[in-house]
């Protein structure tokens, strides 16, 4: 008997050492506090942060290992004791959670790229000189976060004080600038602008703004996904338009009017770029949309774009891959032919599917130059004062402007700047009204019309 337990137990002794697996950490972020204690947490333990039988604690050739009995499909991170000091990106953002199969005798070794708490690299790489950190710790009052936000000035921004530039606001900024903080490679912009304003392009600002990783999905998503969930992208949405915006316009020059202005990004990037400019037009005049993943919020968001009034000068520039999914095309078709029925002209609606394209920032960088130079074609542009029922006229007016109503007789106006100063309060008109705008300083205003204070839509008006 006791023979037969010895060979027991030196039988399960043997499985489980040819089950143990080994974690090397060979490369540890320049900033790591001395003396910092590495910690594994995963699928194995219940995601414990700091369990004591977890602590790379062995040492090998000089570098911190843990040796465990695992198998299969794991998922982990790293963590210097808590969650606050988890391991994060190049960039110091939101790393997913990394994935092994192991198999027993395995060694794995680990590079740990930062620390979260306390950031990464934010400088080398591929950016080029023009590109820089605008904040590490932008503050987003609507939704009580803070963010990095990257910029790209034009190569003659420097050289041209009395110059000013157009501006594209673009989601996942870590994936914009620089390869060595991309996810899945960069989209090169700084590269494309470059290139674009040694062909005679004016130039633009672009405004990379560093997704929140966990918080991706809620904050680019307007409604919430029953499986998915989300919701945040109203917020989101307004911390661009009413905190970002009118930073940027205030420090860097801006032609600050929507004409001048486009919002842009792929997946749900570009869902929330598409929701941006329908809910705040006067705001975002053009949207790029690169493979949007509509499917999210399919029908919340064609209710809500069935029920807009826009205007026909918005453009929007879609893309994608004709093979990315079974409803990629389809969904990007209905979601223009609902924008031309809300009143975006057709000229200004554009529907690019590529057999080659992919889910992936590689097609998306190739893709990037044509959809800028698309969205910002003054040539190919339709400008148009009007709204479904209203329209002002002439346009641009120097000295004075009808204001018509094409249905219901009574109707109500007000107008303010294209940055929210308020230039004439609440009026009361029928059928067609004059405003002299003569007294008026060069530039955009919006005239806010509709039947009632509680509907009132924009309409641009140019004052030369």
């Amino acid at each position: 008997m006791k023979r037969i337990i010895s060979f027991l137990t030196l039988f399960f002794s043997a499985v489980l050492l040819s089950a143990q697996v080994t974690f090397r950490v060979v490369s540890l972020p320049s900033n790591t506090p001395a003396n910092s204690t590495i910690f594994i947490a995963g699928s194995f333990n219940g995601w414990d942060e700091n369990s004591p039988s977890h602590q790379l604690s062995t040492l090998i050739n000089g570098a911190p290992s843990i040796t465990l009995p695992l198998s299969g499909t794991i998922t982990c991170k790293f963590t210097r004791g808590s969650w606050a000091a988890v391991e994060g990106n190049a960039s110091g953002g939101f790393l997913p959670d990394r994935q092994y199969t192991v198999a027993p005798m395995d060694t794995i070794e680990i590079t740990i790229l930062s620390w979260e708490d306390l950031g990464g690299n934010t400088t080398g790489g591929t950016a080029l000189p023009s590109v820089s950190v605008l904040s590490e710790s932008f503050f987003m009052p609507q939704l009580n976060r803070n963010r990095r936000i990257w910029i790209c000035l034009p190569d003659d921004y420097a050289t041209q004080p009395s110059k000013r530039y157009r501006t594209v606001y673009m989601h996942d900024g870590q994936n914009l600038f620089n390869n060595a903080l991309a996810f899945a490679g960069e989209w090169g912009v700084d590269e494309a602008m470059r290139d674009l304003q040694l062909d005679g392009d004016p130039g633009a600002i672009v405004i990379g703004i560093e997704n929140g990783g966990a918080a991706r999905i809620a904050e680019y998503t307007p409604w919430s996904n029953p499986q998915y969930g989300g919701g945040d992208g109203e917020a989101y949405t307004d911390f661009i338009r009413n905190t970002l915006k009118p930073y940027i316009d205030a420090n860097y020059r801006t032609k600050p009017e929507s004409e001048h202005t486009a919002i842009a990004g792929s997946s749900l990037g570009g869902l929330i770029s598409l929701y941006a400019a329908a809910k705040h037009p006067e705001t975002f005049g053009k949207a790029g949309l690169f493979s949007p993943a509509f499917w999210i919020n399919r029908d919340s968001l064609q209710l809500w774009l069935s029920n807009q009034n826009l205007p026909a000068s918005l453009r929007v520039y879609f893309v994608a891959g004709t093979t990315e999914s079974s409803s990629m095309m389809s969904d990007i078709n209905q979601v223009r032919n609902t924008l031309a029925a809300s009143g975006v002209a057709n000229t200004n609606l554009r529907v690019l599917g590529e057999a080659d394209g992919a889910h992936s920032e590689w097609f998306w960088r190739r893709e990037f130059p044509d959809a800028y130079l698309w969205l910002f074609d003054e040539a190919t542009s339709v400008e148009v004062a009007s709204v479904q029922g209203f329209r002002a006229f002439p346009n641009p007016a120097d000295s004075g402007l009808s204001l018509c109503s094409t249905g219901s007789p009574d109707f109500v106006y007000s107008v303010s700047s294209v940055d929210g100063r308020k230039i004439l309060g609440l009026q009361k008109a029928q059928s067609c009204t004059q405003i002299d705008v003569s007294g008026w300083l060069p530039g955009v205003y919006l005239i806010w019309v509709g039947q009632a204070d509680s509907d009132l839509r924009p309409l641009r008006l140019v004052k030369p």
